[in-house]
Order: structure tokens, then C-alpha cells, then sequence
């Protein structure tokens, strides 16, 4: 009914030649005022449950939730980062989570179970079972985590990388900061 809608109105309002040119631009208005849901059901429940439809219409349109934040925008939140750490097992993965959360240099840890890494080291190819720790802090902590996790690690060379968080949920970036040290 939305595209009969549309079609119906923009034949008497535009001519043959400009409604090939303004097709696009009529169908993203008419999804926009009809909804999402009436025009592709599966795709935006599953989306909206996901946030993808409101980061696609964030990047897109300008469209932003008021539960999500740019970093840089903001005074009650930190520069925050996201670490990847590997490890050996659940039992190593679980004691350096722990203490890296106990010592307040991050706000969460999450434990993912049941990677394979494949890797160059002393000049032969390796293939090991892994965790992978996502861990949430500050940026300025970075260099004190990264310590932490080299004097607490069985690798000789630990797996400590950062990635930036450029936005998401007021309440979690302001919990991030709040869970950990200055």
C-alpha cells in the first residue's frame, strides 16, 4: 500500500523525464514517512533489535538516538578504547580478567571462547586454540593495562591491541569511566 501511495502521488506532481530522476529520492522519503516496518518487516525487526537501521540512518541522514554519544561531544565521559588480549585457555583467560578488572583498569572484560589463530613465530607457521578478551577501559590506561597484562601473561609476547570507541550508549561510556581509575 506505501509504494502504491507514493507511485500514485509523485505521477501527478512530477513529469515522466524528472520522476526517473527523483525516483531515489521519493522512494527513501516515502520509507522514511510509511515506516521501515510496513515496507521491509524481516530485515528492520531484526535490524532495529541489532541498531543497525539506526546506524545506517545516523550515517545517512543525521538521524541519532538520545541514548548514543560521539566521544568527543561529551563531559561526563573519557576517551574510552576497546583491547583485544589473547590467551591460552579459560583458567588464564579468567584470572588476568579478573585481576585487570580488579585493579580498576577496566570497566568490563568479555571472554570469547573458541578461536584459532594462526600465526608466524620462530620462523614456522602456528595454529593454537584461544580465548579472545575484549576488554572496555580508558585510553589513558592503555599503557598501565598493557603492563599488566605483559608481567601476568604465560605468552612472551602478549597480544595487546587497541581499537577507539567513537560513540554508543551515554550510560555505558559514562560507566566505563566511572568503573575505573583516573
Amino acid at each position: 500500500m506505501a509504494s502504491t501511495l507514493c507511485s500514485t502521488s509523485t505521477s501527478h506532481i512530477f513529469s515522466s523525464s524528472t520522476l526517473r530522476r527523483r525516483l531515489p529520492l521519493v522512494g527513501a522519503f516515502c520509507m522514511l514517512s510509511f515506516g521501515l516496518s510496513n515496507i521491509c518487516s524481516p530485515f528492520y525487526s531484526s535490524a532495529l533489535k541489532t541498531g543497525c537501521v539506526q546506524s545506517l540512518l545516523g550515517s545517512k541522514f543525521g538521524i541519532h538516538s538520545k541514548s548514543t554519544i560521539r566521544m568527543e561531544g561529551s563531559n561526563t565521559t573519557v576517551p574510552s578504547i576497546v583491547v583485544y588480549v589473547t590467551v591460552p585457555n579459560r583458567e588464564a583467560g579468567r584470572n588476568l580478567a579478573e585481576s585487570i578488572v580488579k585493579e580498576k583498569l577496566a570497566a568490563c572484560v568479555n571472554m570469547v571462547p573458541g578461536i584459532e589463530s594462526v600465526y608466524q613465530w620462530d620462523g614456522k607457521i602456528q595454529t593454537d586454540s584461544e580465548e579472545l578478551l575484549i576488554i572496555k577501559t580508558r585510553q589513558s590506561l592503555l599503557e598501565a593495562l598493557t603492563e599488566h597484562v605483559k608481567s601476568n601473561h604465560q605468552y612472551d609476547v602478549p597480544e595487546v591491541i587497541s581499537l577507539p570507541i567513537t560513540g554508543g550508549n551515554l550510560k555505558y561510556l559514562e560507566w566505563i569511566k566511572e568503573s575505573t581509575k583516573e
